[in-house]
């Protein structure tokens, strides 16, 4: 009888150290850690757009196809952009003959002004002549009086093509200078890019998703049409209570359940903390200035970076997860 009494007290022992044991070690766990399941898959997601306004001739994607960057999405109808290059190069061509035909003026205008230097001194070589004849009574008066109106005739016609030769000269000579020429090569620019955005391309690897663009649609400048979600981009929001924000801080390791593959563990390090709660950002924040307030503790975003995941697992935003941060 004694000895059983001893067993069960050997039996009560050892149960009470195991209970101890468990605490000790939960509490000791729970110190070096913090958990939650308030977590959900997230990553970076392009909205693709187009940067020109047409109708949609052809579709080159399906929806959830993977595509590598460079890889052709779409394309938009670029027969109204080439009609647009060949104008802005038409407007080209037209501001280069205006440039020929300017220079071509001061040249006649050099030529007119170097004629008219050039007859004004014979005619001031004539006037003096006649002068001294007259002075001599060998030529009558009326000749030296149409000397003078001869030389006062063609000094206004010089003054008069050295006015066109300096109107002429006021307009730049050199393409860099002229500013029709630069305004149809910026069209001709703006042209050829247009006509570049006709052809839809991937911004990075990855996935598309909610597809629904079709050939024959037409579609606006900056106008979402589908997403792409970004390879390798993948990250968690896991909401802690600001209770548990105490000791988390970047680059600590996290253990990563996700609900979608039970019994499986990913890696992820602590990226960021937000700076402000869930509730703050939200479209109608929480008016707490109320009489029937009451507190409850917030949650606060934490981004934790994925490591990138083998194809057999591959990752769905919006999914749960379970964090837990290893706080050492």
């Amino acid at each position: 009888m004694e000895l059983i009494k001893a067993h069960k007290r050997m039996v009560a022992v050892a149960l009470a150290l195991i209970v101890l044991l468990c605490g000790f070690t939960y509490i000791h766990y729970a110190g070096l850690t913090r958990s939650t399941e308030n977590a959900y898959i997230n990553a970076n997601v392009v909205n693709v757009a187009a940067q020109v306004s047409g109708r949609v001739t052809a579709v080159y994607v399906v929806e959830n196809q993977h595509v590598h960057k460079g890889d052709p999405l779409f394309d938009i109808d670029p027969e109204p952009f080439e009609i647009a290059l060949s104008r802005a190069k038409a407007d080209l061509a037209l501001a280069r003959e205006s440039a020929r035909q300017d220079s071509a003026e001061v040249s006649v205008a050099r030529a007119q002004v170097a004629q008219m230097e050039s007859d004004l001194a014979n005619a001031q070589d004539t006037y003096a002549r006649d002068k001294e004849l007259v002075a001599k009574n060998f030529l009558s008066q009326q000749s030296l009086d149409d000397a003078r109106t001869r030389q006062q005739s063609l000094q206004a016609a010089l003054e008069q093509a050295r006015a066109k030769l300096t109107k002429a000269l006021a307009t730049p000579q050199q393409p860099d200078e002229r500013g029709d020429m630069l305004k149809a090569e910026a069209e001709i620019g703006q042209a050829e890019l247009d006509l570049q955005h006709t052809l839809v391309t991937a911004a990075q690897d990855g996935q598309i998703s909610n597809l629904t663009l079709a050939a024959g649609s037409l579609v606006s400048v900056g106008e979402p049409l589908f997403a792409l979600i970004a390879e390798n981009s993948f990250y968690i929001d896991a909401n802690f209570k600001e209770t548990e924000l105490p000791g988390i801080h970047p680059g600590q390791d996290v253990d990563i359940s996700i609900d979608m593959y039970p019994g499986q563990h990913f890696k992820g390090k602590v990226e960021s903390i937000s700076g402000g709660t869930g509730t703050a950002f939200s479209l109608l924040p929480a008016q707490n200035a109320t009489g029937n307030w009451v507190k409850i503790a917030q949650r606060v975003p934490v981004r934790i970076k994925l490591a990138p995941t083998d194809t057999s697992h591959p990752l769905r935003i919006g999914a749960t997860a379970t964090v837990t941060v290893q706080l050492k």
